[in-house]
């Protein structure tokens, strides 16, 4: 089957998706860091152009799902109960429905659907196992647990790559699909991923709230001296240039209703949509 991708429709399906970081402060660029390993990753797999797009679109819309899930327990700081974790393995089929009634929404289906099988078929929501997993899911399954390793959430701190990947090989074979992790750690290997980690988009490093902890996006164009604030705590932060990053050092006073409200991602939607194809055969 050929579909036609028509960039205005594309745009409103990836809008989507955007829903989930302005609600999540713990998230903010995990659609653009994982949409970009998802990339590298098919790219090394030798996978064709058009292919690596779906990928790369997976990786962007995966988490749709989530939109469904109550924010207590997307934030919650601690262990998830059971009954929490049920609910949390809802969210991709709810992405499904979702996709579903949108023009170009079967281009992400399988990655959004099975993006938490394992392939020895113990994940969710269906318990699919090898061949039975879209390559699309398979991707996002390894991008998506790096990038929840590498980034702070409400239950722990951020791990560097070099440990992350090594907790990801735990799982070779179990897991994920051992030919692509191992493209993967590869990858990671000889840093290939390293502008990439803790940024919310090329130029934009993340910076944790000294206060409360959430990782804030820095504006490309931020200098020495400019000021972020956290839409958790509240707090106006100034930025120290150190290295390629910044330090956030607080200050006594409080964002504004304005200055606190989450905005989308549009540079990385934008990019994403600019590189769309024409067209794609699935």
């Amino acid at each position: 089957m050929k579909i036609r991708i028509e960039k205005p429709l594309l745009k409103s399906l990836a809008m989507m998706a955007s829903v989930i970081e302005a609600r999540d402060a713990y998230t903010g660029g995990h659609l653009y860091r994982v949409s970009q390993y998802c990339r590298y990753l098919a790219e090394a797999a030798g996978l064709p152009r058009n292919m690596v797009f779906l990928a790369r679109l997976g990786g962007f819309l995966h988490d749709i799902g989530k939109v469904g899930i109550p924010d207590g327990i997307l934030g919650k700081r601690g262990a998830l109960s059971l009954s929490e974790f049920e609910i949390i393995k809802t969210h991709p089929g709810i992405g499904a429905s979702l996709v579903q009634v949108h023009p170009l929404g079967e281009l992400a289906l399988l990655a959004i659907h099975q993006h938490h099988e394992w392939v020895n078929g113990m994940g969710y929501p269906d318990c699919l196992q090898g061949d039975e997993i879209s390559v699309y899911a398979k991707i996002v399954s390894i991008a998506d647990a790096f990038d929840a390793l590498t980034s702070t959430r409400p239950y722990r701190l951020e791990t560097s790559p070099d440990p992350a990947v090594a907790t990801l090989l735990l799982e070779r074979g179990t897991q994920f699909d051992p030919s692509l992790l191992d493209a993967f750690v590869k990858m990671v290997q000889r840093g290939a991923l390293t502008p990439v980690v803790g940024h919310s988009e090329p130029g934009r490093p993340m910076v944790a709230c000294p206060n409360c902890g959430p990782v804030i996006p820095v504006d490309a164009e931020t200098a020495d001296g400019g000021t972020i604030f956290c839409r958790v705590c509240g707090s106006r932060h100034l930025l120290h240039r150190k290295g390629d990053t910044f330090e956030a050092e607080p200050t006594d006073e409080k964002g504004s209703a304005e200055q606190l409200k989450p905005r989308p991602e549009m540079n990385a939607l934008e990019t994403l949509v600019s590189d769309a194809p024409r067209s794609v055969k699935l």
